[in-house]
């Protein structure tokens, strides 16, 4: 069992605890927030689990931090936060970025994580995705957000909604996008190209469920598959969208959610 040391004030992670139930802990994806990557679907979770969903430092509720973000240090305040709710065991989802944290928060504090689920994520950048993180990366860093906004459209979206969309529709998305550019999104896709947990897979032993989104031009099913294929025993579902499937069919990702955590329940498998 890691140690979790006790942060100062300022590191303490900002927070959404809801329901009663089972632990179910909450990584959301770079540049991201507990509120953007899980709200449309946050209630439908909290209905039968007690949800706590910490937001990374510079995004949602948590203030920006001091120096680099490291990928230990995260996955160990994630953990800490929900034992500061009354949560010590706990599934984790995890949400693009959010999977790494997954991983590791799983492979450091083994006796607390009771099950995975991994959405468009990723054990380690591809070449090409790389590539895509470099621009964004460079665009993040102007002054004017609005063209890494459009970048996160063209990326992000599946071709078929993004087809569907109006001049003035997508005028009005890359608006609200650079907008809502939280102050830590340099440092979080900073350490998006950093990630490497290729080494933890064969440490995951809890069950395990990796969803694909098939039409994702970022983290691609490349990457979903690697997932899968690394973790022992792992199940792997298909959900069509791109990479935010929170916006393109969120009933559909909670629903492969709920039914993976329902079948994994860790009453049902002697747990506690």
């Amino acid at each position: 069992m890691n140690a979790l040391p006790q942060p100062s004030p300022a590191a303490r992670l900002g927070r959404v605890v809801r329901g009663s139930g089972p632990g179910l802990l909450l990584a959301h994806g770079a540049t991201g927030g507990i509120d953007a990557n899980y709200g449309p679907i946050l209630d439908g979770l909290a209905a039968s689990r007690t949800v706590v969903g910490p937001d990374y430092p510079g995004s949602g509720r948590t203030p920006l931090g001091q120096g680099e973000l490291g990928l230990d240090a995260l996955a160990d305040a994630l953990v800490r936060t929900a034992v500061e709710e009354g949560v010590p065991r706990f599934a984790i989802a995890g949400y693009s970025l959010g999977g790494p944290v997954a991983i590791r928060a799983a492979v450091r504090h083994p006796e607390r994580v009771t099950g995975l689920v991994l959405t468009a994520s990723f054990a380690h950048p591809s070449a090409r995705m790389r590539l895509a993180l470099a621009q964004w990366h460079r665009l993040l860093l102007a002054p004017d957000r609005a063209e890494a906004a459009r970048w996160s459209l063209l990326t992000g979206f599946g071709a078929p909604l993004l087809d569907r969309m109006g001049s003035a529709e997508l005028d009005a998305a890359a608006e609200s996008g650079a907008a809502s550019v939280p102050p830590g999104a340099v440092a979080q896709v900073e350490l998006v190209q950093r990630v490497d947990v290729r080494a933890d897979l064969a440490r995951i032993t809890v069950p395990t469920l990796v969803i694909s989104t098939t039409l994702d031009h970022l983290v691609t099913p490349h990457h979903h598959r690697q997932l899968a294929d690394g973790i022992a025993g792992a199940e792997f579902a298909e959900l069509h969208t791109g990479h935010v499937p929170f916006l393109e069919a969120p009933q559909e990702w909670l629903a492969l959610i709920r039914g993976f955590l329902d079948r994994h329940r860790p009453d049902r498998r002697g747990g506690a």
